[in-house]
């Protein structure tokens, strides 16, 4: 079990692992999302989930407006308890990566519009929409995460197989959380 840059790295079994739903969100909850959203900002990511900071709590942490560069806004969305509650029948593939699978971006087929329930840090419930965007993406890759799913999983077993292998590289070659091969 390997931890980057607070980020739990694959292969780990939180990563594979059905997180539990949150009961309260108190004082601990909220100090971890918001250690959550440092530790994403802090690796240039779009989203982060509770069990890649090793923690088996349905948690997600997503901002797909910042870009890292001086002077971008930060717009983080904090979920609790996300769940999809619509998804769309077509799908779109894109090239993700994930901070626990550095080094390496992987096309992935993903429903192309979905609607997400949630609360946030305040226990409002939350709706958010998402069609053929980034946002649609992070949402379905981080909710995957709560239910033990990462992208690898995701691909067919050839592709899978041929994925590790890159990662594996990758590893080799010193890949850190936040860093992705060209696409």
């Amino acid at each position: 079990m390997a931890i980057v840059n607070n980020i739990v790295i694959a292969p780990d079994k939180r990563l594979n692992t059905e997180c539990d739903k949150v009961q309260d969100i108190d004082a601990d909850l909220v100090r971890l999302a918001k250690s959550m959203a440092k530790t994403m900002y802090a690796t240039d990511g779009c989203g982060i989930a509770a069990p890649q900071v090793g923690v088996l709590k349905q948690v997600v942490v997503i901002d797909v407006d910042w870009d890292g560069s001086k002077g971008s806004r930060k717009n983080t969305l904090y979920l609790i308890n996300p769940e999809i509650v619509d998804k769309s029948e077509e799908t779109e593939v894109s090239y993700e990566g994930c901070l626990s699978i550095p080094g390496v971006s992987l096309p992935i087929e993903r429903s192309s519009s979905v609607v997400v329930r949630a609360r946030d840090l305040q226990g409002r419930l939350m709706q958010y929409e998402a069609s053929e965007n980034l946002l649609a993406v992070c949402l379905q890759h981080e909710i995957d995460h709560l239910h033990g799913v990462t992208m690898l999983e995701r691909l067919s077993p050839t592709q899978r197989l041929e994925a590790i292998k890159e990662y594996q590289a990758a590893l080799a070659a010193g890949a850190r959380p936040g860093e992705t091969s060209a696409e």
